[in-house]
């Protein structure tokens, strides 16, 4: 660009506006900077630069707060206005961009580049890009009516395609950023393109706006037609003595309000309610709303109980019949209704059920309200992120209807039935409040008494609710809740556990589901050990009902195929129905190898082995971390490293090692992020084993924390993580010394096959964990 190309104007940063080349418009100018601003452009050849600033409501804008491309303008004409204001006339002329600011004050003056347009008049392309654009605008000037109809006219004698583009920009009404978009397309084919694609847009939506309005038009027309014929049928009927629907419905309101079992509050509003109803029009939408609101009054169980049967033998016979193991879930249930039944007033603890997914938390709670003889009903909060969800909408909104409390309480038909909130660990928090908050009152057995719904507008008495949660994990759970309510933890199943439900529960219930005959499909227990053993890894049994379902009905195809009459399910047929095997965890890797040690971690999904590998290599005293580790999870390796470099004679590591070797730290299964302090040992236990070329056990598996002093810090999720090490076929388990008190949890069929070592230092672990005593004298 030549110096010729290069100005220095005053600015004017204009609000909400954005003027096009070739586009003559006036506005008001009111803001000191900009009036002196105006004054010196008076008397410098009339020329000014405008530029539209980035948030209309900013006063005194600043450098940062305004576009850097605007136009060059012309001033046409001044008019001084009452209190301080001009109007002010300008015609567009060219794009320019800021080069720098020149002065701030009194008033913004700037370089500016004046931005040339290149002439493509005989591209193809441009000509195309023209011609759609005329088409479009056509159309938009139809729809919107805001154009006047001769605004085409004019772009038939423009030939510069840039020049089109700009005129065709300033018509549109758009918001300011889109205009802005426009005026920053520097060459006319992106202009003319920026400006289809927004034509484009405008236009859809004027034709969905113009639909819209045609329907309610034909709405209001059917209505008013409607309201004039029942006006007719309506005084036909009187003049011949009949009862209209509208009393004949009024009347039956009545009826029910004064048979129901209403409190005295509810009826009183159930009955202001029917005379607002009398003194609205029949099919008014107010009337709607009031039959609406009165229909919910009368359908809840204000006052309607079911009577608790509570019989402990029964009770424990109904939980053992449809639950296997989970002694003790059942025992704190059975201690609760053995309470309620010799107090009769005891207020319900709210039970929390946290276990992974399929272990049968859900099913847990319908044998309770079976056991009870309650009425279930259950309502899962996943994903629930609005308040209104559990509150209800205010009545003044259009489509209000109750919260999912009420809702699930008309349900449930009685006021004392067993409530199931499921999931409550997955609730969001959105703009539209916290739901977890609105639970406090309802999980609050001193306040859920006067549960106020926004709906209702009435107290409604949830004392008597019998409420169960279930849950995955309790981190996302909020305190104040969790303070609520009882935790009871629901574990995962063993390899023995799991054969017995298989056996007794699911095999039976998937040859219910499929009518098939239990003597027609009969599974081997080899088989069942070997679905759960080769084809399933959960901690629940969810999976392993699936892959007995996968088995039956490929039986049932074979049997109608081949014509048999019964099929005796072998290892053989379920590696032929469900293909290779899945999990080898009795084929652990019998090698032990240096620097791989198994570590245990626990999940929302249950315990799992977590393998951590070091490698050593000549450097510089690196260490590296891979396997999309957590932050809590790094300070452990960072600590472990401390450690092992303050102890490296005691290990027989040269002390220089940090010098010469680099260390590289990986946790496999890169894809999945992994966090928590309790692998310390595990990845002190690899960088000995790496660091002095010693051999780790492949049969044992570790867990805890560690400090820089080398003391070995208790961890939580221990039931989880021993389930998970057994079923990898690890027989030795290091834990720290504190945990043992956790050991009760564990189940005996574990404790009976796995070796539980107790350790208080990290040489505890160390002197467990490798082959072989570490030489003193050895050098890395």
């Amino acid at each position: 660009m030549s110096s010729n190309n290069i100005k220095i104007l005053p600015l004017i940063p204009l609000r909400g506006i954005v003027i096009f080349p070739y586009m003559v418009m006036h506005f008001d100018v009111g803001r000191e900077k900009s009036i002196l601003a105006l004054e010196d452009a008076m008397i410098n050849e009339q020329e000014i630069f405008l530029v539209a600033q980035k948030k209309a409501k900013t006063e005194s804008p600043e450098e940062r707060d305004i576009y850097s491309i605007g136009t060059i303008c012309t001033v046409k004409q001044l008019l001084k206005l009452p209190g301080n204001t001009m109007r002010v006339l300008v015609e567009g002329n060219k794009r320019a961009k800021i080069n720098k600011y020149i002065e701030k004050e009194p008033f913004f003056k700037v370089e500016v580049e004046e931005i040339e347009n290149k002439d493509l008049l005989n591209d193809e392309k441009i000509q195309a890009l023209i011609r759609l654009v005329k088409e479009s605008f056509s159309t938009y000037i139809k729809l919107s009516g805001t154009v006047p109809s001769d605004a085409l006219i004019p772009l038939d004698n423009v030939d510069d395609p840039g020049r089109f583009a700009d005129i065709v920009s300033s018509y549109l009404i758009i918001k300011q950023d889109k205009k802005q978009e426009m005026l920053e397309a520097i060459t006319p084919i992106d202009r003319l393109e920026k400006v289809l694609e927004v034509l484009e847009n405008e236009v859809n939506i004027l034709e969905v706006e113009k639909e819209i309005g045609n329907k309610v038009r034909d709405k209001i027309d059917k209505s008013q037609k409607d309201y004039y014929l029942r006006e007719q049928i309506k005084i036909m009927q009187e003049e011949l003595g009949e009862e209209d629907e509208d009393k004949k419905e009024q009347k039956k309101y009545k009826n029910k309000i004064a048979k129901s079992k209403l409190p005295k509050e509810v009826k009183d509003k159930a009955m202001y309610e029917l005379n607002k109803l009398k003194n609205s029009g029949s099919y008014s939408s107010e009337g709607g709303t009031i039959r609406n609101y009165l229909d919910w009054i009368l359908d809840l169980p204000w006052n309607v109980k079911t009577k608790d049967y509570i019989d402990i033998k029964k009770a424990r016979e109904i939980l053992n019949k449809e639950h296997y193991g989970l002694n003790d879930v059942k025992d704190r249930i059975i201690e609760y209704l053995a309470v309620k039944k010799i107090s009769n007033s005891l207020k319900g603890p709210i039970l929390c059920l946290v276990g992974p997914p399929g272990v049968g938390k859900t099913s847990i709670a319908r044998s309770i309200a079976h056991a009870l003889n309650k009425n279930f009903v259950r309502m899962s909060l996943g994903g629930v992120n609005d308040e209104a969800e559990i509150r209800g909408h205010r009545r003044t909104y259009i489509g209000a209807i109750p919260g999912r409390i009420i809702y699930s309480m008309k349900k449930a038909k009685s006021k004392n039935p067993l409530f199931l909130l499921d999931e409550i660990d997955k609730m969001g928090e959105g703009y539209k409040g916290n739901p977890a908050d609105a639970l406090l009152e309802v999980l609050d057995s001193e306040q859920n008494n006067t549960f106020r719904d926004h709906y209702l507008e009435l107290d409604f008495d949830l004392s008597e609710v019998m409420f169960v949660t279930t849950a995955n994990t309790l981190d996302t759970i909020p305190g104040p809740l969790l303070d609520r309510m009882e935790i009871i933890e629901v574990s995962g199943y063993t390899s023995e556990e799991k054969f017995h439900i298989a056996k007794n529960y699911l095999i039976p219930k998937q040859l219910q589901e499929h009518s098939v005959d239990s003597n027609k499909i009969i599974f081997s227990d080899n088989s069942i050990y070997y679905i759960v053993d080769n084809y399933t890894r959960e901690s629940g049994v969810r999976n392993l009902e699936r892959n007995i379902a996968k088995v039956i009905r490929k039986s049932i195809a074979d049997m109608v195929e081949n014509d048999k009459r019964n099929i005796n399910i072998t290892i053989t047929l379920v590696k032929k129905y469900l293909g290779p095997d899945i999990y080898t965890f009795d084929k652990v890797d019998k090698d032990d190898k240096v620097g791989i040690v198994t570590g245990m971690a626990w999940t929302g999904y249950g315990g799992d082995t977590l393998p951590v590998e070091v490698a050593v290599m000549p450097g510089s005293g690196k260490l590296s971390l891979t396997g999309q580790l957590g932050d809590v999870m790094k300070e452990s390796a960072e600590t472990g490293f401390s450690y092992v470099r303050t102890n490296a004679s005691k290990y027989g590591i040269n002390e220089k090692f940090y010098k010469e070797k680099d260390l590289h730290i990986h946790v496999p299964e890169g894809a999945v992020p992994k966090d928590g302090p309790s692998a310390g040992v595990t990845m002190i236990t690899a960088m000995v084993s790496a660091l002095t070329d010693t051999k780790v056990k492949h049969n044992i598996a570790m867990t805890g924390e560690i400090t820089l002093t080398g003391r070995v810090l208790p961890i939580g999720g221990l039931k989880e993580k021993s389930l998970a090490a057994y079923r990898a076929g690890i027989d030795t388990v290091i834990i720290p010394k504190d945990n043992k008190k956790d050991l009760k949890d564990v189940p005996n069929s574990v404790k009976s096959k796995v070796n539980f070592i107790l350790a208080e230092k990290v040489e505890d672990v160390i002197k467990t964990a490798l082959v072989g005593d570490i030489d003193g004298n050895k050098t890395s």
